[in-house]
C-alpha cells in the first residue's frame, strides 16, 4: 500500500513557509492504518496544470493506491484543485466532498467555501482535503470509515484501520 500526500500550495513550495498540511496528514495515517503503508510526499505550486500533472503521474505511473491532497480548494483566484481532479478523475465521488463539508461546518462557518471532492482514477482513490492541520483532522475522522472498503471496490491495495482510532465499514 503506497499512499500519496500531496501539499498544493504556492508559498509552501515556494519554501515561503514550511509544510504543515503534509505531516499533519501523514501524522494521522500513522495513528488511523494498522496494516503496512509507504507514504509518498510531494510539495507543489497551486494550479490547475501542475495539478493535474502530478495528480496523473502518481495514478498512472507511480500507481498508488491513495493520494490525499492538501489545499487549493478554496474559492480564491488560484484555489484550482478541483478544477485539476475534473480533468483527472474518470469517476466523481461527491459524496466525500458533502460528508467533509458537513463535519467542518461544526468548527467553521467558512466550511461551506470549501470545494473538496473524491474520485477514482485507474486504481487510485484521490481525496481533496483542506490546507489546515485541524481541518485535515476533522475532514479524514468524517470520511475515513468509508476509504478502505472503497479501495477495495477499485481494485486498489487493502488497507486496515486501527479500531481504536477508526472504524473501517466494509459491507458483508
Amino acid at each position: 500500500m503506497r499512499i500519496g500526500i500531496l501539499t498544493i500550495s504556492d508559498r509552501a513550495s515556494r519554501g515561503d513557509y514550511a509544510d504543515l498540511a503534509g505531516p499533519a496528514i501523514e501524522e494521522w495515517l500513522a495513528h488511523a492504518i494498522a496494516s503496512r503503508w509507504d507514504p509518498v510526499r510531494r510539495v507543489i505550486p497551486d494550479g490547475v496544470e501542475s495539478v493535474r500533472a502530478v495528480l496523473s503521474h502518481m495514478a498512472d505511473v507511480e500507481q498508488l493506491d491513495l493520494v490525499l491532497t492538501s489545499g487549493g480548494t478554496g474559492p480564491a483566484p488560484r484555489d484550482l484543485t478541483p478544477e485539476a481532479m475534473r480533468m483527472v478523475m474518470e469517476k466523481e465521488l461527491p459524496g466525500f466532498g458533502e460528508v467533509m463539508r458537513q463535519a467542518s461546518l461544526r468548527d467553521v462557518p467558512t466550511a461551506i467555501l470549501s470545494r473538496q471532492t473524491a474520485g477514482v482514477r485507474g486504481t487510485t482513490l484521490i481525496i481533496n482535503l483542506p490546507g489546515k492541520p485541524a481541518a485535515i483532522d476533522t475532514c479524514l475522522s468524517a470520511v475515513f470509515p468509508a476509504v478502505p472498503y472503497a479501495l477495495d471496490l477499485i481494485g486498489a491495495g487493502r488497507i486496515e484501520t486501527n479500531p481504536a482510532v477508526i472504524q473501517a465499514f466494509r459491507p458483508g
